[in-house]
């Protein structure tokens, strides 16, 4: 009886280790679709929703430059005291000061009786290129727009911006017809902006003029602070575009369009200072950047590249986005850098609903989550249902849910 239990015991781990080779072999020839799990040991079929998706391999080396992961510098100054001694940044805050005062932005009054001031304050800010290496340092004066009241100060401050639906429509315009799309960048633009209200602020801190100290200025267009700003200077651009021919889309109205004879065609997406545009005229494109160059201080950033937080590849197969910078800035946030990949949004089998007895927590990290995964869903619409799912208990959020 002995010698035949260990027969079948020889004969069970030979079928083991026969069927271990057969599995071996079967993974060695996966389709190219099929997909390697991060989990080592662990070998899974790319989801059927994930099959229109790239994930960005076999960019090349040109391409993939433009997904560099860009970092703010963390030395930025943080007060005026601590740029006094340093010569960088007393020549951009000057630069600033000069560019105000070309523009007409201001002019220098003494304090009407029942009337106050805001304060102002410099802004320091050391801006990346693609390659993450320093482009340049600004300094931008803003004013404390916040000591500002409603009906006093200012009316009416809404002023709309071009929403990721609009901006991936056009994108996948100009991929369809095979466009190029550009991109623009408006210099101080909130120094454009004609004020209706009247704004006195303070003279700013290390630019007071010499013996004239005790005066203000009294500020005829928009600087970057008040509640107003915003507001004028979307008017101010709104009226250009219709100047120069445009119409505006009534449904999104940072979208203008304009068609020529011969089915010459431009669209223009706006986001405050940020301009995108494209379409299938080399002219009109010239003539647009022209007259916008007239009426405004531009820079010409070429090829779209980086826009609100993602990064853009324009290649001959198609254009590629991507919030790699955004997503990796979100994992460490919340301290999930180290945590393992997975490939299942939602764990098959588990079912989330109210928890009616469950303990409730504090739902301020919870609402930040959901935040910024909402904002990531610009690029991975397939987060659209988790956002969906988890968005549902916000009212009472209990351990069940975190």
């Amino acid at each position: 009886m002995e010698e035949n239990a260990a027969e079948r015991v020889c004969e069970e781990e030979e079928q083991f280790e026969e069927e271990q080779v057969e599995d071996d072999d079967t993974s060695s020839s996966l389709d190219e679709d099929d997909y390697m799990s991060p989990v080592q040991g662990r070998i899974r079929k790319k989801p059927t929703c994930m099959e229109d998706y790239t994930s960005g391999e076999g960019l090349s080396e040109e391409e993939g430059s433009n997904l560099v992961l860009f970092t703010t510098a963390s030395n930025d100054p943080m007060c005026f005291e601590d740029t006094v001694k340093t010569e960088k940044w007393k020549e951009v805050m000057t630069l600033e000061t000069k560019s105000i005062e070309k523009n007409g932005t201001w002019e220098l009054t003494a304090l009407p009786v029942r009337e106050k001031t805001i304060g102002v304050k410099w802004i320091f800010k050391t801006k990346l290129n693609e390659k993450g290496e320093v482009e340049k340092y600004k300094a931008r004066l803003v004013a404390k727009g916040y000591t500002q009241r409603f009906g006093i100060d200012y009316n009416e401050v809404f002023a709309p911006v071009a929403r990721w639906d609009t901006i991936r429509i056009i994108l996948a315009l100009a991929t369809c017809k095979g466009w190029i799309v550009y991109q623009l960048d408006v210099k101080s633009a909130f120094l454009h902006g004609e004020l209706i209200e009247v704004v006195f602020i303070e003279q700013p801190q290390g630019f007071e003029v010499k013996g004239e100290e005790t005066k203000i200025y009294k500020i005829k267009k928009a600087l970057y602070g008040p509640k107003q700003a915003p507001r004028a200077w979307y008017s101010k651009l709104e009226s250009f575009f219709i100047n120069e021919g445009f119409q505006r889309c009534s449904s999104e109205h940072t979208l203008f369009t304009k068609a020529e004879e011969g089915g010459k065609f431009l669209v223009v997406s706006v986001y405050v200072d940020d301009l995108i545009y494209s379409g299938n005229d080399e002219t009109m494109f010239k003539r647009f950047k022209h007259s916008m160059k007239q009426e405004f201080d531009m820079s010409d950033l070429g090829r779209m590249k980086y826009f609100l937080g993602v990064e853009v590849v324009l290649g001959s197969e198609g254009i590629f986005i991507s919030q790699r910078k955004y997503a990796n800035e979100v994992l460490e946030r919340f301290g999930m850098e180290q945590c393992n990949p997975v490939e299942n949004l939602v764990v098959l089998g588990f079912k989330l609903g109210k928890d009616e007895v469950g303990t409730s927590v504090d739902a301020t990290t919870y609402k930040q989550m959901v935040g910024s995964l909402m904002y990531l869903n610009a690029t991975k619409p397939d987060l659209a249902y988790v956002l969906s799912l988890i968005n549902m208990f916000m009212e009472r959020l209990t351990n069940l849910h975190q």
